[in-house]
């Protein structure tokens, strides 16, 4: 490993007079970035010791890798309690490196799902300190779920429980889904079906569990037989079939 160690030292220390390190911390999709993942989601067992994925390196170019796991909040003071391991590690070209989410003892809450993510930073190496050159650090972040040993059933067997509403305010009519399972709800896609007129909502943010949101209609009027469709992500990055459930008009 010294020589990986080396490379990001070199990489740290270069000066504008003889090369420029500036590493973005970005969030990209994985289609976007040099490496890519075995996995497009996590889901960690809490009957599991640990969960393994793989990061492949598809390009002609060596990287430094670092991965970890944050919470949403994506700082990196908050202690969560699963440790990456190798964290840090040097993938050549063609290569791929399997690693390793661990999870310590912890408090999370035994009735539901808790959120957090992974993510991966990969540091181009730095071909020469005598060059000036732009070498920027990308980084892929993908939902990681800690799903509680107490939780047996199958999260997809559950989105029928849904119920969806429509709620009045300040004049507005807004579509309302309520999410009494223990498991987040990932929409890929949600379409409103009213007085014979279809539209697909924008902005479905993920619906965490034991909770409701939100949606604009968009000038869609609700009538009686209101119905909606929607699309979900399944734990292997899948797609669900779509479900269609009626909405009650809340008037």
């Amino acid at each position: 490993m010294p020589g990986l160690f080396q490379w990001l030292l070199r990489a740290r220390a270069a000066t504008p007079a003889c090369a420029l390190f500036i590493a973005f911390m970005v969030y990209l999709p994985v289609a976007q970035a040099a490496l890519t993942l075995s996995n497009t989601r996590v889901v960690f067992n809490g009957d599991k010791r640990n969960v393994s994925l793989t990061i492949t390196n598809p390009s002609d170019r060596d990287f430094a890798v670092q991965s970890w796991v944050n919470t949403a909040a994506d700082d990196q003071t908050t202690a969560v309690p699963f440790i990456v391991s190798p964290a840090l590690f040097r993938l050549n070209a063609k290569k791929e490196q399997q690693v390793q989410i661990n999870g310590l003892p912890n408090t999370l809450p035994r009735d539901r799902e808790s959120l957090f993510y992974f993510n991966v930073q990969e540091i181009p190496q730095v071909q020469s300190i005598s060059d000036n050159q732009l070498n920027i650090a990308l980084r892929t972040r993908i939902k990681f779920f800690y799903r509680p040993q107490e939780l047996k059933d199958n999260p997809t067997d559950r989105l029928k429980e849904l119920s969806w509403s429509i709620q009045q305010e300040d004049g507005q009519a807004h579509l309302r889904v309520n999410n009494p399972s223990p498991f987040h709800v990932s929409f890929i896609r949600i379409e409103v079906l009213s007085n014979g007129q279809t539209v697909a909502l924008d902005n479905t943010a993920m619906l965490a569990p034991l909770s409701s949101q939100r949606f604009d209609l968009q000038g869609v009027k609700p009538d009686q037989g209101m119905q909606v469709t929607f699309t979900t992500i399944t734990d292997y990055g899948g797609f669900t079939a779509p479900i269609t459930l009626p909405v009650s008009p809340g008037f």
